[in-house]
């Protein structure tokens, strides 16, 4: 199980490190449906469903995002989509990772 946990941490971080990040001022999006978000979602989190993430891009310059969402897969997607317009950004996987 270590293996596995390493490889985890290495795609994903720990919640210990985007306490620090959230603590130094880095923003969450939650990349899930409205709906999905409104069922649940991480304390102070904002509600950016993927589909909209580039109209909303302008906004997010020069902010550090942790992006959310069910599993990873979508975080993912807004991952790279964030990279690539230079937005600094981290996948925190699940978004009750980043619940506290």
């Amino acid at each position: 199980m270590g293996f596995f946990q390493n490889i985890k941490e290495q795609i994903f971080g720990t919640p210990a490190d985007y306490r620090a990040l959230i603590t130094n001022g880095a923003i969450v999006i939650d990349v899930r449906s409205t709906q999905e978000f409104q069922s649940g979602h991480a304390n102070g989190s904002k509600n950016i469903p993927l589909q909209n993430l580039n109209a909303q891009m302008k906004q997010l310059k020069g902010k550090e995002v942790i992006v959310v969402c069910k599993s990873g897969m979508r975080a993912s997607q807004a991952k790279n989509a964030l990279l690539k317009n230079g937005i600094t950004c981290h996948n925190a996987g699940a978004w009750q990772k980043i619940n506290y």
